[in-house]
């Protein structure tokens, strides 16, 4: 989302990093450059007008630390102010109170409201171990009840049923009861959107919200529209007493504005990004580690969440050792490697969390379509046993029989097999001293000139973490 604010920020503090002193007039340039950067992202101009006297004010007549020279200091300020733009810290969900907790979830029509429902069900499922109940009361829409249905089956939530001919207080206030019936800890409760704020749906809703009283009013607003959804947001903010907001599909061409207005325009905090379509695609949202990432430093703490949830940890441990045993890496333990870097969100999120790889980040989604680690997956599966852990015995009418059952070329199997090759020579470095650095080095030539490779250890993760290469250039 941040993609095109990053670069143009970055840019723009380069010309203040190296200033021996920090005075109006030498960052009257550097902050002309990231008001328009702000702009170009969508920010609203309220909340840069403010971004930008904030940043100024701190930075003239600044005490320089011993430790940071005057440029550093600056980007420190522009770092701290997008954290406190942004809401400073995370904050969780407040379901202190007696089971059930009910979150009722409000927002116009489109902007993902059922499908995040789902999603919101599933985290507090898996990571605050809650039993969930969700139902819908968007009685104007008859398929976004049999949406959620299907969604509850799927990530096997508690679903209370609801139909067209009901009024939404009856459906919330059963849905509670049928909660407590089954010793639910949380009731979600999917509201109906309109196109549009109306007179009619405002009402609804306040009186829904009055009759069941929610611990979390979360408004779902869609990421694309910019400073427009910090605008609706704040109009249903002034009906409703909303607790936070969650930001939806901010992984396709969303520039950014809206993460960056919502809680000037509304005093709400974000409290989770929607980050793609499964139904595990919900983050928590950490101005903080944002605001890093903005400014091209990585995000290297949700990395290693992730991959505490994600990485098969004995696998892990196992190829580890195995490494540093020197027993070499075949293709078994390629596709093992395919297997967590898919499931840690492929090469580019990997990179895009990485301290400084914003460029790579994008460099290899130039290169790189997601679907390749299926294919590579799948001229892997096609290989025998004997082949996949030997793999030097694969000859020309060996090629032909995995690119038949593959799908794909002798051409491709060909560069999966010097991919592996590549990563062989790279994974023995990883036995000796400086380790990490000796396999930094190597990954220029996985582009054919300094563009990203595979086998990216990230943040101190041990090589097993997600060890695979960048897939070859199908």
């Amino acid at each position: 989302m941040f993609e095109n604010l990053s670069d143009r920020l970055t840019d723009s503090l380069k010309h203040i990093t190296g200033q021996a002193k920090l005075t109006e007039d030498n960052i009257k340039g550097t902050l002309r450059e990231v008001r328009l950067a702000l702009l170009e992202a969508d920010v609203a101009l309220l909340v840069v007008k403010d971004f930008i006297s904030k940043v100024k004010d701190r930075a003239i007549g600044l005490d320089v630390s011993q430790h940071l020279n005057p440029g550093q200091e600056f980007v420190k300020i522009v770092r701290e102010e997008l954290e406190a733009l942004m809401g400073e810290a995370n904050e969780d969900l407040n379901l202190n109170a007696q089971p059930p907790a009910v979150i009722m979830m409000a927002g116009l029509q489109g902007a993902g409201k059922t499908t995040t429902v789902g999603k919101l069900g599933k985290f507090l499922k898996e990571r605050h171990k809650k039993k969930v109940l969700v139902t819908s009361a968007d009685i104007y829409r008859p398929a976004a009840i049999k949406q959620l249905e299907t969604l509850a089956t799927d990530l096997e939530l508690e679903f209370h049923p609801s139909t067209g001919d009901q009024d939404p207080v009856d459906i919330a206030n059963n849905a509670i009861a049928d909660a407590r019936r089954k010793q639910a800890d949380v009731v979600i409760v999917d509201t109906a959107g309109r196109l549009h704020i109306d007179e009619e749906m405002m009402g609804e809703i306040k009186r829904l919200h009055a009759a069941i009283n929610p611990v979390e009013t979360l408004f779902v607003v869609d990421a694309m529209t910019g400073q427009d959804a910090a605008n609706t947001a704040k109009a249903f903010n002034d009906a409703l007493p909303l607790s936070g907001v969650i930001l939806t599909k901010v992984d396709g061409d969303a520039r950014g504005g809206a993460a960056l207005s919502v809680r000037h325009i509304t005093g709400k905090p974000i409290k989770f990004l929607g980050v793609g379509e499964k139904t595990d695609a919900l983050e928590p949202f950490h101005p903080d580690r944002m605001a890093s990432r903005i400014l091209g430093m990585g995000d290297v703490l949700s990395l290693i969440e992730e991959a505490e949830r994600k990485i098969d940890k004995q696998k892990a441990e196992k190829f580890a050792k195995k490494i540093k045993k020197g027993k070499g890496f075949n293709l078994e333990d390629f596709r093992d490697q395919l297997h967590q870097m898919k499931n840690m969100g492929g090469m580019t999120s990997l990179l895009d969390k990485l301290p400084g790889m914003g460029n790579l980040s994008q460099l290899a989604g130039d290169h790189l379509n997601e679907k390749m680690f299926d294919q590579m997956e799948a001229i892997i599966n096609s290989m025998t046993p004997h082949e996949r852990r030997f793999p030097d015995v694969i000859n020309n009418s060996r090629k032909k029989r995995i690119a038949t059952g593959s799908g794909t070329t002798l051409q491709d199997i060909n560069r999966l097999l010097k991919q592996h090759k590549q990563m062989q020579k790279m994974m023995k470095k990883f036995s000796k001293k400086g380790a990490v650095a000796n396999l930094m080095r190597g990954m220029g030539g996985m582009f054919g000139g300094g563009g990203p490779g595979g086998g990216m250890p990230p943040g101190g993760m041990p090589p097993g973490g997600m060890g695979g290469g960048m897939p070859p250039k199908f």
